[in-house]
């Protein structure tokens, strides 16, 4: 009886097991890439072959054979062909959400001559209509010509003879024609007077067109000119993304945008409808309406009242760290904002005004929680800042807030092992691949050759990331910042870093995959191919780690995974590129000149 008893309980447990898995969903990998050569950044399997992908996550990393025996019916199947694999990469300082306009700009990212960023205005001047302007705003450098120089005036104006212009070279000084002078009252009360803005004139006394000034300057400039519509805007985001998605880029910090919740909004769309192919947290800074305000009690404001969120919070229903609020910056007050222009000395702060501003404004985020990214370029600005910072932690403790200074291009040692001492981060960024020539001239060789101190920071053990500070002060391309660690020359070819401050190419490559997952709070799930990291991955044109040093600014991406899913496909892979929308407006110059120079 008990032995009858017993093969009935065993056949209804079998016919239970049997019904819940048809309610399941089938075993195997959602998607397979093999005949890879993967860098996995991985200390305990530094290499494999191919990968699997489950939920969007890795799940299992290894040989061929053993990776494509947990393929299923319905497992996606991707040949890499025997090419480099690398993790995605994070762009830890960036400003995506600031490129509304990308769409309406002339990008003269990585164009080899003068000659032919000269021919694309001169092109996109003959399809701008009427009421709007030719303009190129960042992301470029005269000594990456093979001219090595800036447009004249004369040429700018041959170039656009009929449409307003601008031609912005970072926050240091832009080029306007005598339109664009005209419409914003250049030598009038109209213009906005501000700190540091300088207008050239000639023998006579007339204005030649070229402005020198701070960021600031800029930004009022560009508020200036004909703004887009919001379905413009959302345009401009999809392809800024898909432009990022094209160098491996997997994950960006937008590092200060035009205020929360409002900036959001584009990315609200893409989310929405599944579409966001970046992840993309973000930290917040508040300009208000332009009248007298504090920007961290406005900050304080904007999330507890306007639109509450708390610091960590994904705004993105579905996508790990799709739109997560990271804090505050990278701007806390303008008045200590110390700048980044090379072309000019230092900005240096008043000390006391530096330690006021920790004293009154950042001890309000220390106390809330909320963590915060501060600006500063120049080591005479960090020393006051941290002395500030070390005495309010001793009564307002950081107790792991993470907090993190931003470019820190000339930070001394002993302040590399303040930052680390009191739990801080150091995102650095890309600027002197481009203006590096410039620093020179400015600061002098010996000063460009130890800045930054790229060998000792990484040595410090400090939590560190490389960053673009795209898409005005920078390119928004990595590899021309991979291939400065690394071969230590900007591109002009100037020699712009010692041979004992350059990086390894795993180092150098490492900043920009591994390192920015400290500032997202994503150390144990991104940063390296390996089982439990999320499904960002890139496979690329070239083996960054054999090609020789001059070919490294040239890597692209040939496929892109995020998520798990294909965001962007060239060459053999074009085929699996999701569709993309339009570009909007018709008339856009990135629909006729691309967004980024193509080597042919």
């Amino acid at each position: 009886m008990i032995k009858r008893l017993l093969i009935a309980l065993m056949a209804v447990l079998c016919a239970s097991a049997i019904q819940a898995q048809s309610g399941q969903e089938p075993p195997g990998a959602d998607l397979i890439v093999f005949n890879a050569r993967i860098f996995t950044g991985n200390p305990a399997q530094p290499e494999a072959s191919a990968l699997a992908v489950k939920h969007g996550r890795i799940y299992s990393v290894g040989a061929d054979a053993e990776i494509l025996d947990l393929q299923s019916s319905s497992t996606k199947i991707i040949d890499a062909g025997g090419r480099r694999m690398i993790p995605g990469i994070s762009d830890a300082h960036t400003h995506v959400l600031n490129e509304s306009s990308f769409t309406y700009n002339v990008r003269w990212d990585g164009v080899p001559t003068l000659r032919r960023a000269l021919t694309m205005l001169s092109e996109q001047a003959r399809r701008t209509p009427a009421g709007h302007w030719v303009k190129v705003i960042g992301g470029w450098s005269p000594y990456q010509f093979e001219e090595n120089r800036f447009p004249t005036m004369k040429e700018l104006r041959k170039a656009v003879p009929n449409r307003p212009l601008i031609v912005q070279y970072a926050y240091n000084r832009a080029f306007l024609n005598e339109q664009a002078m005209e419409a914003f009252g250049v030598g009038t009360d109209r213009f906005p007077e501000l700190p540091g803005t300088e207008f050239e004139k000639d023998d006579q006394g007339n204005y030649t067109g070229v402005v020198h000034g701070y960021t600031f300057t800029f930004i009022a400039m560009e508020t200036m000119v004909p703004q887009p519509s919001f379905d413009e805007q959302v345009s401009a985001l999809i392809h800024a993304i898909h432009g990022l998605n094209r160098f491996g880029v997997t994950s960006v910090i937008d590092a200060g945008n035009r205020g929360y919740p409002n900036a959001q909004a584009t990315v609200d769309v893409l989310a929405r409808d599944d579409r966001l192919n970046v992840r993309m947290p973000f930290v917040d800074m508040q300009f208000g309406d332009g009248t007298p305000m504090n920007m961290v009690d406005a900050q304080i404001e904007a999330i507890t009242k306007t639109a509450p969120v708390s610091p960590g919070h994904n705004l993105h229903p579905t996508l790990a760290h799709g739109q997560v609020y990271r804090g505050a910056g990278e701007v806390l007050a303008l008045h200590v904002h110390d700048h980044e222009n090379f072309d000019r000395p230092a900005v240096i702060i008043d000390p006391k005004v530096m330690r006021q501003h920790v004293e009154q404004d950042v001890r309000k985020l220390v106390q809330r929680r909320i963590p915060f990214r501060m600006h500063i370029s120049y080591d005479e600005n960090i020393s006051p800042f941290l002395d500030a910072v070390e005495e309010m932690n001793e009564t307002s403790p950081l107790a792991a807030l993470k907090w993190s200074i931003e470019h820190a291009e000339t930070i001394s040692p002993e302040n590399i092992a303040r930052v680390k001492a009191l739990g801080g981060g150091i995102a650095l960024d890309t600027k002197m691949a481009l203006h590096g020539d410039g620093f020179i001239e400015t600061h002098g060789r010996e000063m460009a050759l130890k800045t930054p101190r790229l060998r000792q920071l990484v040595d410090s053990g400090v939590p560190l990331a490389m960053s673009t500070d795209a898409y005005r002060a920078s390119t928004f391309n990595p590899w021309v910042g991979i291939s400065w660690m690394v071969s230590g020359r900007s591109v002009s070819g100037s020699e712009v870093l010692a041979a004992n401050n350059r990086l390894s190419r795993a180092e150098a490559l490492k900043l920009f995959t591994s390192g920015p997952a400290w500032f997202m709070n994503a150390e144990a799930e991104m940063g390296m191919i390996a089982p439990g990291n999320l499904a960002d991955f890139a496979l690329l044109d070239r083996d960054y780690f054999t090609v020789p040093e001059d070919q490294i600014k040239y890597v692209s991406s040939v496929l892109t995974v995020m998520d798990g899913r294909v965001v962007f496909g060239a060459q053999d892979y074009s085929t699996l590129t999701p569709s993309l929308p339009d570009i909007l407006p018709a008339w856009s110059p990135i629909k006729y000149l691309g967004n980024h120079y193509e080597p042919r």
